[in-house]
């Protein structure tokens, strides 16, 4: 960050405000991993703090510290919006444009606050006062622990803080596998250890939690996989209907995108979900190497993201959107 930005945002927290922390719809790992640990520090510094979620964030993250204490938009639109317009700074983390919230963009794009902008994706729009964004980052929560340590506050990071900062890179990096895991992301995973964070512990909590409907679920997304071996490409899809078939709650779904890497030979993987009472299909893209899925997400199916990893969307039935995928694949060199 500038340093003249650091500074004033020191100006900004210096005494006491009502401030409002937003992730993005459909929370993640760090999305949730970064807005609790700012929420906790925050706290920690004298501020009236309120993480606000767009909607539900997964089950898989309910143990995290003060999630209870989020509050949904979608299930309480009336004293969110109340909230929001009260705040004197907003954050929002883990995303760079506000039509990632949804529905609330119409409250936060009406908002006098000031916002500060925290997060690792490509192309930021210009909506915050203050913007701390890096796409050399594998994650959000790396970059909180440098931005509270921008502040002067690192003996501020606890346990608390240092167990949402550690989720949000866990899960971001893909437990430490994906390519922008680096020598200072392992050292700073080294400090939150030495806080007190139960390492081996937490990634049994996000990832060795299922429930049995879970993991037909996921035994089913397998049985449709497809391999593409010309195109090193694998793909799988689900119905809503087999969503249904097996009781799908927010979040059973994370993850399952990246199996298609572990075959060999295979760069590329997507993964399309069926969504019927938004009419879309919902995708998510990985891939290992040089192949960017944020350009390819971008250029074809209204998305974008990370090189490795990125989403998208289309309006069209199951079946033409895989066509049409299979249909890219073929015409690129992967």
């Amino acid at each position: 960050m500038k340093e003249q930005d650091i500074k004033a945002i020191q100006q900004l927290l210096s005494t006491p405000k009502k401030i409002a922390i937003i992730p993005h719809r459909n929370p993640d790992g760090d999305a949730m991993g970064s807005t609790l640990g700012l929420y906790h520090f925050l706290l920690k510094n004298g501020h009236q703090a309120v993480v606000v979620s767009p909607n539900e964030f997964p089950d898989f993250l309910a143990w995290m510290p003060s999630s209870n204490t989020v509050k949904i938009f979608e299930k309480d639109k009336i004293n969110c919006t109340k909230i929001l317009e009260e705040a004197e700074l907003v954050f929002t983390l883990d995303y760079n444009a506000l039509h990632r919230v949804g529905e609330m963009e119409n409250i936060l794009s009406e908002l006098k606050a000031p916002f500060i902008m925290i997060d690792h994706h490509q192309s930021p729009d210009d909506y915050a006062a203050y913007t701390y964004s890096d796409i050399a980052f594998g994650s959000t929560c790396e970059m909180l622990y440098n931005f509270i340590c921008f502040l002067g506050k690192k003996s501020d990071i606890d346990k608390t803080i240092a167990t949402c900062i550690y989720t949000g890179i866990l899960t971001d990096s893909g437990s430490f596998r994906f390519p922008k895991t680096t020598g200072t992301t392992h050292r700073i995973i080294a400090d939150l250890i030495d806080l007190g964070v139960e390492n081996t512990e937490i990634p049994t909590l996000v990832y060795d939690n299922s429930s049995y409907g879970r993991l037909q679920l996921l035994g089913r997304a397998l049985q449709n996989m497809k391999v593409l071996a010309a195109h090193k490409t694998a793909y799988t899809k689900l119905t809503q209907e087999e969503l249904n078939t097996f009781d799908h709650i927010k979040g059973d779904t994370e993850g399952i995108v990246n199996y298609g890497l572990s075959i060999k030979g295979i760069v590329f993987t997507a993964i399309f979900i069926e969504n019927a009472e938004e009419k879309i299909i919902k995708i998510s893209f990985r891939s290992q190497g040089n192949f960017d899925v944020n350009q390819f997400a971008r250029n074809n199916f209204s998305g974008g993201g990370h090189r490795n990893a990125a989403g998208g969307k289309s309006e069209l039935s199951m079946e033409e959107t895989v066509n049409k995928f299979e249909d890219l694949v073929s015409k690129i060199e992967i």
